[in-house]
């Protein structure tokens, strides 16, 4: 049988016209039951293939197969299909992949003869014959030129039998004689031929999008592409029957593709990833773990381990021990336990995250008693797959945790999990349009008719509206194509923060390449790619909340002489829950967006697990199921609290019989709908967050049958099911929640009790969050805390807590909040000033700043304290300079330099000041913007508008 040995995939980014399971679902509708995807220096798109493989298997019972591959291109040009026959030379196939990406930069491949050489081993390799041997009917003479001699090397060092040379048509009419000088080539050289049709897409109608991708990569218009054009649609998928027609004469070469196929016996389900061992002084994973618990829980519950919290332990590390997890939870636990020792504040969420041994370990903060899930539910024998820890570290210190995990595990063991950057909404219009050759005023108006990431389909009644015309030919070809580019594969990115570690070499188990970030390493796979593969990967985020809460912890301490962690707060602080229910949330975690300052006052939480409810709550599952106001209604005891089935009771009790989070959408599938593990499985797999392809929907009626088999209505099931859709966009799991809630409350607690401090630690930790500092600042002085500007004087780089004269502290601004001045001259500004600075000129000789910081201090009006207004202070910023002035005349001379005359500046308003307080700093310490023209809008100042009789109200238009 035909076997395609060297298709290539839209993962060889703008070149191949189709997704690898297209390919594939396309040889299985051909009859065959293999298929070698070799992307350029790039396995990027195999996994997909290989799913979509065992998703065939599943649904119809054949066995198609991929087999990994990729096409190799040295650096001068010479070009091989790599086909691995074994594990091992699928390790040696990465090796020679990361040799060429490690010593370039992000996206290319620098490889060479001799690398082939050293990695080729264990493979079967398709050699393609240089182009002017396959282009032209008479070659030039030499034949093949330095390509032969490069051949006759590769032979001598990996041996003949497992080289071929490679014939694909060119469709030109002259195939039939190309075949044959190709033939007595290998002939020549001593070796098989070998058939493939090359192709870059699995059907003839990708053609038009293969033209558009190449426009694309080229950087020109499709009109203008000229022989860069593919000149017909025949680089496809084919039959063997069709195989055969065009190789007539050589037919030996197309059945030699099974041949190979044979004595390739390699599949990615051989990959076995082994967790790092984490041993230490000679203990076991087993043993360690269960002395880190027990250690962890002693610490935890320093007068003595609840019984129960004992039991739960017990339990899970004997489920943890049968499935052999335990350098799972210890790798996760060395990472959390470096951040420690290092001072990093860091707060495990996820599936596993909120068990007892996680609490022991000091991976999370959160008390396992706060959530209803059972263990087995994240960590089950059923599913052989990994629990999923996320873990947030501190925005700013990130990084340093990053290369420790380098650093441990070394470069070839440890590596960041990639993104695939699909094309969507506003790209694809704007690619698309301009490779079609349109001017760029239209591709605005089009783009601005798409909304968010999602598709970029404008419909005909928009594009009436903007004044283009639906009907045009060209307009229809356009927006066809941008319907059919959405979802392809446009460049990888970096994963934010998914880490793979191994104990073996990573580099063996897939291609390790650059990031664009300075020493960042990643691999090609994405998280669902690795999860499929069920690799290891922890997250390794940041969070900016947990830079500013560390922040405010330290300031605790050194002013206040306590020290707090997120587990040791003083916990249900009913003052807390007052302000909460009163929406009084600017800068609190989670529930400062204006949904959910108008969910509070309602929601009314006054207790821990609210908290858990409200960060959930406010997400587009539950949303768009419509639970959220039939939870509010039960909650505040206008509806009686129902459950559709006592076994749906025990999943819904918590939260009154109204699903709010993923895992209780899951147990609905499992308990309600009858769902089969591995069909729970699948549906937990379309479930993942900000999922850019699949579609959850394929399970609706499955799911809704199921409801109806059991006796529930088909409104609960409905509802139930929408929110389920809901989570393919957004879910928001009860585990994850848990974590934030904590944060929620850990942050407004430092918000009632120390609102300065939780100002300062929040301005000094920005840019996060919803509001601008200038909110801040006004937010924190709402709360009785008193703000000191800017000062050259005392000011330090970040904002900080004055003792003053009366004891009490108070905020002064920091150097960090004038715009324009970086770290560095802030500090220097700091460190340089001894006793005080005493004029302007006195910053610029000591502490060598140039006089654009000069300029940016007075503009901040940060000269105040020297008795200088804004305007004399901008004044002597200006007069600073490093050269000496010439004396143009002798009798304005004094011994420094040009005596000036007296300037005396008008008075600025209270307007101009704000103005340029907001200008420099973008906040103000002086009066509202507002409040310089309530006496206007009070006065009926400006134009008024009489509305209808009806209406009691007047429109006041205020002229800027």
């Amino acid at each position: 049988m035909f076997i395609e040995l060297s298709a290539t995939s839209n993962f060889t980014f703008l070149t191949g016209a189709s997704h690898p399971e297209e390919l594939m679902d396309g040889v299985v509708g051909l009859g065959q039951n293999a298929l070698a995807i070799a992307d350029l220096n790039s396995v990027a798109g195999i996994v997909r293939a290989h799913v979509e493989a065992r998703e065939i298997r599943r649904k119809t019972g054949t066995s198609p197969r991929l087999i990994p591959a990729a096409l190799i291109r040295l650096t001068d040009g010479f070009t091989v299909t790599a086909l691995p026959q074994d594990r091992s030379g699928w390790g040696r196939l990465c090796r020679l992949i990361s040799t060429g990406r490690l010593r370039a930069p992000k996206g290319e491949c620098y490889l060479g003869g001799d690398d082939l050489m050293d990695w080729g081993a264990g493979m079967d390799l398709l050699l393609h014959p240089p182009d002017e041997t396959v282009r032209q009917v008479t070659p030039p003479e030499g034949g093949a030129g330095g390509w032969v001699p490069q051949v006759e090397r590769l032979a001598r060092r990996l041996g003949r039998d497992h080289l071929s040379l490679l014939m694909a048509p060119c469709y030109d009419g002259r195939d039939r004689n190309r075949f044959d000088r190709l033939a007595a080539l290998a002939d020549q050289l001593g070796l098989p031929t070998i058939a493939s049709a090359r192709p870059l897409m699995h059907k003839a109608a990708r053609r038009p999008l293969a033209d558009v991708l190449t426009a694309i990569r080229n950087g020109v218009r499709v009109d203008d592409l000229g022989r860069a054009a593919m000149i017909h649609a025949e680089q496809r998928l084919r039959s063997q029957a069709e195989m055969l027609k065009i190789f007539k004469g050589h037919e030996a070469a197309v059945h030699r593709t099974g041949e190979i196929t044979g004595r390739l016996t390699f599949s990615l389900d051989e990959l076995r990833y082994e967790y790092p061992s984490e041993i230490s002084a000679g203990e076991d994973p087993t043993a360690r773990l269960t002395r880190l618990t027990r250690d962890g829980l002693n610490w935890r519950y320093p007068q003595g381990v609840p019984e129960k919290v004992r039991k739960m332990a017990d339990h899970e590390l004997a489920l943890i021990a049968r499935l052999k997890y335990e350098p799972y939870f210890l790798t996760v636990r060395d990472v959390v336990a470096f951040a420690r020792d290092k001072g990093i504040l860091c707060q495990g969420r996820g599936s596993a995250a909120n068990s007892v041994v996680c609490y022991a370990l000091g991976v999370t903060s959160v008390s396992p008693e706060v959530g209803t899930m059972v263990f087995e539910r994240f960590v089950s024998e059923a599913r052989d797959e990994p629990p999923d820890i996320d873990v947030d570290f501190e925005h700013e210190r990130r990084e340093e945790v990053i290369q420790h995990i380098y650093e441990k595990y070394g470069r070839h063991r440890a590596g960041l999990c990639a993104t695939v950057i699909h094309y969507r909404g506003k790209r694809a219009a704007r690619e698309v349009g301009r490779a079609m050759g349109l001017s760029d005023d239209t591709l605005s108006a089009m783009s601005s008719q798409i909304w968010g990431w999602g598709g970029g389909e404008v419909s005909a009644e928009r594009l009436r509206e903007i004044g283009l015309d639906p009907a045009d030919r060209r307009m229809m070809k356009t927006l066809s194509l941008i319907s059919e580019i959405q979802g392809f594969p446009r460049h990888l990115s970096q994963h934010v923060g998914g880490f793979i570690m191994t104990e073996g070499r990573l580099d063996e188990l897939v291609p390790v390449e650059n990031a664009t970030m300075e020493n960042r390493t990643v691999i090609p796979w994405d998280k669902d790619d690795i999860d499929a593969l069920g690799i290891l990967k922890v997250d390794v985020l940041g969070l900016g909340m947990l830079s500013c809460i560390r922040k405010a912890f330290d300031l605790l301490s050194t002013h206040h002489k306590t020290r707090f962690t997120l587990a040791t707060l003083p916990p249900e602080d009913p003052a807390v829950y007052d302000m909460l229910c009163e929406a009084d949330s600017i800068g609190i975690f989670q529930v400062e967006s204006r949904a959910q300052m108008n969910f509070l006052p309602r929601m009314k939480p006054r207790k821990f697990y609210d908290l858990v409810i409200q960060v959930a709550i406010i997400r587009p599952g539950p949303i768009q199921g419509d639970m959220v106001h039939p939870f509010i209604r039960r909650r505040n005891g206008l509806e009686s609290v129902t459950f559709p089935s006592d076994a749906l009771g025990e999943v819904l009790g918590k939260t009154l019989g109204v699903p709010l989070f993923q895992e209780q959408a899951m147990q609905i599938a499992i308990i309600g709908a009858g769902f089969s593990p591995e069909e729970a499985d699948r549906l937990r797999r379309s479930l993942a967050t900000f999922k850019k392809h699949g579609n959850v929907s394929e399970f609706h009626d499955r799911f809704m049958e199921g409801m109806r088999a059991n006796g529930y209505d088909d409104d609960f099931s409905a509802r139930c099911f929408s929110q389920i859709e809901g989570f393919g966009s957004y879910g928001f799991p009860e585990s994850h929640a848990a974590s934030f809630a904590l944060l929620v409350y850990a942050s407004a607690w430092l918000k009632h009790h120390h609102p300065g401090i939780f100002a300062c630690a929040l301005l000094n930790s920005q840019p996060m969050g919803f509001y601008a500092p200038a909110q801040i600042v006004r937010d924190a002085r709402d709360h009785g805390v008193t703000v000191l500007p800017v000062c050259i004087n005392a000011s330090e780089w970040d904002n900080r807590m004055e003792k003053r004269a009366d004891g009490t502290l108070a905020l002064r601004l920091g150097f960090r909040q004038i715009r324009g001045i970086s770290e560095e001259e802030g500090i220097w500004i700091e460190e340089a000033r001894g006793n005080g600075y005493r004029a302007v000129e006195d910053v610029w000789r000591r502490a060598g700043v140039d006089t654009g910081v000069l300029t940016l201090l007075a503009e901040a009006d940060a000269f105040a304290a020297l008795g200088l207004a804004r305007r004399d202070a901008l004044w002597a910023a200006r007069a600073v300079s490093p050269a000496k002035p010439l004396p143009l005349f002798a009798g304005d001379m004094d011994g420094e330099g040009v005596v000036e005359p007296a300037i005396i500046f008008a008075e600025m308003s209270e307007g101009e000041h704000v103005v340029e307080d907001y200008a420099a700093m973008r906040l103000t310490l002086r009066s509202h913007p507002m409040a310089l023209l309530r006496s206007r809008l009070t006065s009926g100042y400006g134009n008024t508008f009489p509305l209808p009789p009806d209406r009691n109200i007047q429109c006041v238009c205020i002229v800027r």
